[in-house]
């Protein structure tokens, strides 16, 4: 590369990385520790993405942790993707198959990435071929933040709305233990040891240093490239990419947080990882209905050009228009106290406990609640005219016990969140039904239709709780069926839910490598991408906690590795 003239790089590294994700901090991490100097830009102040407030689910089919508990096999594998994923050129995915698992292994071999099987939480479609009850699925094991010292500061938040006491993130494995505390001395004692811990850890620092979910992968992420020499630098956006003289793609006009222009070089190729195109609005509507509208619950951070606009403007192709094009998930809206807007993804922690239903506009019910966050939205999506927004509707004791949206159970009070329209709360269901603006009578008649069902366990309408993934999403302690039971106890509460999207399935067009195709189909050289600026190997499929993130490590890992070994130029 040129190192003097007008338009020479201020600085040149081996590989720059645009984005400080899953994906950007695993192709950081992979370059560096095959020897390459690294830069790794983020726009916004702190690392994550839209990683850190997730929860960090990983899926990689046949992985050797948990081989011992899980069977699985590709072959498995493969069988089940045929039933859940469309289209025909299965390159990206069979390399994703090939690549998962050695990557995981590279990774914890050279980084301090650590993962463990999650042996219960069975793919979304339980019941088609190939599909496990667990083992697929990988969580970041928690991590204590203490170790990066100044820079756990750089570790974007968690949801406010998914944290405790201000601050105390917890596991899977505690919440049984919160629900029954008042129930069961083990469990009141284990709750006792999080709040000792969390009040010792608030002691010198802001939040819970315990970390879990996407923050612990971020966070451990983060301390690979840390310890790897990674040169990471925050409030950086890249403005512009630019050809070397070869023709390689190896220049980045940046700009920094004060607004100072800048070019770096790049002597062995750059990595696109900046989080798709969620908040591209433009190019976001070429991909979802109209009626989907504009939320996401992917975060932002900042308005300059994100990786499809960088490389389409360099001739990169995006995948062909379809209206299947996002991750999707049903959200409510809420302003916090702070002023900022929160949007808060109904995935896990509601919709298939015992004693909630989903209505529409006519007070009917459309959908099988417990259904995955992805497919509830499609049902959204195809009552469109009725069911956006849709009423999330239970009585007082699921609230109590379950929490509802942003509201957390045992809450003392949600007279603020009464107040504020958040939560609609009324003593009948006829009343509810007019604060939420559907048929009373229509209304009345669809929740005494469930609760003469619900009594005995059943759900002839809509099959609620009928195969593993849902009932895996219920309430043990509710038998015969752990995501059914009536609602009959006052005051009635409802929340309104509107499609969103969890990530883009839409996105810039790649190999197996996870080089960048030019329109032509031809890779354009020195230029990468992964995370969700690729387009899904997925395809608008959501077949399985973690098919997100799991290709973003994966792909991520092929780039960082196939970016280390390209020629300098």
């Amino acid at each position: 590369m040129t190192s003097s003239g007008p338009d020479a790089p201020d600085e040149v590294f081996d590989v720059v990385v645009v984005g400080a994700g899953a994906g950007g901090l695993t192709a950081a991490s992979t370059a560096a520790a095959r020897g390459c100097s690294v830069l790794l830009l983020e726009q916004a102040d702190v690392v994550g993405g839209t990683t850190a407030i997730s929860g960090g689910m990983v899926w990689i089919p046949a992985n050797h942790k948990a081989s011992g508990q899980c069977p699985d096999s590709l072959e498995a594998a493969r069988t089940y993707l045929a039933a859940t994923v469309p289209g025909t050129d299965r390159t990206r995915l069979e390399a994703f198959l090939a690549s998962g698992d050695a990557a995981i292994r590279d990774l914890e071999a050279r980084t301090s990435l650590r993962l463990q099987p999650v042996v219960t939480y069975p793919d979304y479609y339980p019941d088609l071929p190939g599909a496990t009850s667990g083992g697929r699925v990988l969580e970041p094991v928690p991590f204590d933040a203490r170790v990066l010292g100044k820079a756990f500061a750089l570790v974007r938040d968690p949801l406010p709305e998914f944290t405790l006491f201000g601050g105390m993130m917890i596991s899977r494995q505690d919440i049984p233990h919160l629900r029954r505390m008042t129930k069961s001395p083990r469990a009141a004692l284990h709750v006792a040891k999080l709040l000792f811990r969390y009040g010792v850890q608030r002691l010198g620092a802001r939040r819970g240093t315990t970390l879990y979910l996407g923050n612990a992968l971020v966070a451990r992420l983060l301390k690979s490239v840390i310890d790897l020499g990674v040169t990471l630098r925050t409030g950086m956006t890249v403005e512009a990419l630019q050809a070397g003289g070869n023709g390689r793609i190896a220049v980045l006009e940046t700009r920094d947080a004060a607004a100072r222009a800048g070019r770096v070089g790049a002597r062995r190729g750059i990595v696109l990882a900046t989080g798709g195109i969620s908040h591209d609005g433009e190019l976001r509507r070429a991909f979802v209905p109209d009626s989907a509208g504009a939320l996401t619950a992917t975060v932002c951070p900042g308005t300059a050009p994100r990786g499809a606009r960088l490389a389409t403007a360099i001739g990169a192709q995006l995948s062909a228009p379809t209206r299947d094009g996002a991750f999707w998930v049903p959200v409510s809206t809420f302003t916090r106290a702070d002023g900022s807007r929160g949007v808060y993804p109904h995935t896990v922690t509601d919709r298939a406990k015992p004693g909630l239903i989903a209505v529409d506009g006519h007070g009917r019910r459309f959908v099988n609640e417990a259904v995955s966050y992805h497919e509830f939205v499609r049902a959204q999506l195809a009552h469109a005219s009725s069911a956006i927004p849709a009423w999330l509707i239970c009585d007082s004791r699921f609230l109590w016990k379950y929490g509802l949206g942003k509201i957390k159970p045992f809450a003392a009070s949600v007279r603020a969140d009464v107040t504020s329209g958040y939560l609609k709360c009324a003593d009948t269901i006829g009343a509810l039904a007019q604060l939420i603006g559907v048929p009373p009578d229509e209304l009345e008649r669809t929740i005494a239709t469930f609760n003469a069902h619900a009594d005995c366990g059943e759900d002839p309408a809509f099959g609620r709780g009928c195969n593993i993934y849902q009932r895996s999403l219920g309430d043990a302690d509710q038998q015969p069926n752990p995501c059914v039971a009536p609602l009959t106890t006052a005051p009635f509460y409802a929340v309104a839910v509107m499609p969103a999207d969890l990530g883009m399935s839409a996105g810039i067009v790649t190999d197996e490598e996870a080089r960048v195709l030019a329109v032509d189909g031809k890779p354009i050289p020195g230029l990468y991408a992964c995370g969700n600026d690729m387009a899904s190997i997925m395809e608008g499929a959501y077949p399985g906690p973690g098919i997100t993130l799991g290709p973003a490590l994966t792909f991520g890992w092929l780039a960082g590795r196939n970016v280390a070994a390209e020629p300098m130029a």
